[in-house]
């Protein structure tokens, strides 16, 4: 199954343009896209596969921190992920 990973890693600096895009072209081959530009946290939503939802915060976890080092960012804690299965929907995950 396919899972759709959001990951956020805050820091203590703001983030230049031609980092993010680096971050960008880090993530695109999980079907990915960065932002941060400007922001003192870098971030990427991307594409695992995954029985389940662990398992796929695990695997998301793994490329966006592998995608951090190719892009040369600084190797900051992340401070928020989560992931949406393909057959979910935003409601699916209100209260």
């Amino acid at each position: 199954m396919q899972w759709s990973v959001s990951a956020q890693a805050s820091g203590d600096r703001e983030l230049s343009r031609e980092e993010i895009v680096e971050l960008a072209d880090a993530v695109a081959p999980a079907g990915g896209v960065a932002s941060g530009i400007g922001q003192t946290a870098y971030g990427a939503q991307l594409v695992v596969e995954a029985d389940t939802r662990e398992t796929a915060l695990e695997r998301g976890a793994a490329v966006f921190a592998a995608a951090a080092v190719r892009a040369g960012l600084p190797a900051w804690p992340i401070s928020s992920i989560s992931a949406l299965a393909e057959d979910e929907d935003d409601e699916d995950l209100r209260p």
